[in-house]
């Protein structure tokens, strides 16, 4: 029989916050993938190794969890202040599609330096020394993110001392501003709060009543109080990803939270959009010890913050749950708020089972309507790997 040969990708591995993936030049791709579709989502699974019944993603480049199983698609922008254009991919691990309903924030951090490095960003725009400020349009959700990124002798630097819990080693701090963060979902009318409301009675078939805060920014995310659940919100990934009623439950509030945010009409087709919403719940300070055995005392931290992706608990917490964080720590009578103690605050440093992070945003009212013009984190990045990746030429 004939053997269809491989194709060479043009790509690069990279660590964005907590999160890798495989980044492409939307002009390295194959002409058939360099537009919205078929092929361009058989592609991306292929590359990462989607789907695997086995759930390992042996044969590609895919982590097994929802931080590794990323793809993003970086383009030079036709927009007027903007330098490139970002699309964020995330590729079911057992299941045959990928999910282009969100951002993700920690892999935000990569995009500014690898359009750098890549010649996307116009070289005027680089200074030989001191930061480069690289305008991102976020073309999953329609957002602006300004990226900071450090250069040292006309290159990107990624070695630093910026340490950022859940990532093992120090490397130079990249600062995100996630511009006007509350999303404008498809069916959720353009609002922060979809339902009108700060708090909702959230009906939970088989769980009860839940006090829920239902926010889209940053990207759409379910609040709910940790003790409601039988949580304390001090809980690591163990404690949750090994118990299958747990995670059923969390999907069942995703579906029914998302049929409230008018992010879909039926549970079933929650099924077909993992990446969001995000569900998460928060407490009120407390003394852990993290995931890597760092303690985390209750003075250290203003509220406590476990949110799943993709089904399971997060090893840490994703960029955008965070600028979620901020946005609504930010709104007094929130959830996430009043577990950080209420009032008015313009940053948060929460507890995830990795360590602390923290986060910056400034609410005001106008018109009646909350509103966050800017959140503000850190993260750092750093290239693992570049060159090409291969795939089967019928893969495609």
């Amino acid at each position: 029989m004939a053997h269809v040969p491989q194709v060479k990708v043009p790509a690069t591995y990279l660590r964005g916050g907590t999160s890798k993936g495989v980044f492409f030049r939307l002009q390295d791709l194959p002409e058939r993938a360099q537009v919205p579709g078929e092929a361009r989502d058989r592609l991306l699974m292929r590359v990462i190794g989607s789907p695997d019944p086995y759930g390992k993603q042996i044969d590609g480049m895919g982590g097994a969890t929802s931080s590794t199983s990323k793809t993003v698609i970086v383009g030079k922008s036709s927009r007027p202040d903007h330098d490139v254009d970002y699309l964020f991919g995330q590729v079911s691990i057992d299941s045959a599609f990928v999910d282009w309903s969100g951002n993700c924030g920690n892999l935000s951090a990569a995009v500014g330096p690898f359009a750098i490095s890549g010649g996307l960003v116009d070289a005027s725009r680089v200074p030989r020394d001191g930061v480069a400020v690289v305008r991102i349009w976020q073309a999953n959700i329609g957002k602006t993110i300004i990226a900071h990124v450090p250069v040292t002798n006309g290159q990107v630097q990624e070695t630093g001392d910026f340490e950022l819990d859940g990532v093992t080693f120090p490397a130079a701090e990249v600062q995100l501003e996630f511009m006007d963060p509350a999303a404008e979902e498809e069916g959720a009318g353009g609002s922060m709060f979809p339902t009108g409301n700060l708090v909702d009675d959230l009906e939970v078939p088989g769980v009860g009543t839940l006090k829920a805060t239902m926010i889209n920014a940053g990207i759409p995310t379910i609040f709910v109080n940790a003790e409601a659940i039988g949580y304390t919100g001090t809980e690591l990934q163990d404690a949750i990803n090994g118990d299958a009623k747990a995670l059923a439950m969390f999907e069942t509030i995703r579906a029914h939270g998302a049929i409230r945010m008018g992010l879909i009409k039926d549970v079933s087709e929650a099924a077909k959009r993992q990446h969001t919403p995000k569900v998460a719940f928060v407490a009120r300070p407390a003394d852990y010890v993290s995931s890597s055995g760092k303690k985390v005392g209750a003075g250290d931290v203003d509220l406590l913050v476990r949110a799943l992706s993709m089904g399971k608990l997060h090893h840490a917490m994703m960029g955008t749950a965070a600028v979620a964080i901020g946005t609504a720590a930010a709104i007094p009578g929130t959830l996430v708020n009043l577990a950080a103690g209420g009032g008015n605050r313009n940053a948060v440093r929460f507890g995830h089972p990795s360590g602390t992070l923290r986060v910056g945003a400034e609410a005001s009212q106008e018109n009646g309507e909350w509103v966050v013009r800017k959140a503000i984190m850190s993260r750092s990045a750093r290239v693992l790997m570049e060159g090409w990746v291969r795939v089967p030429g019928d893969a495609f």
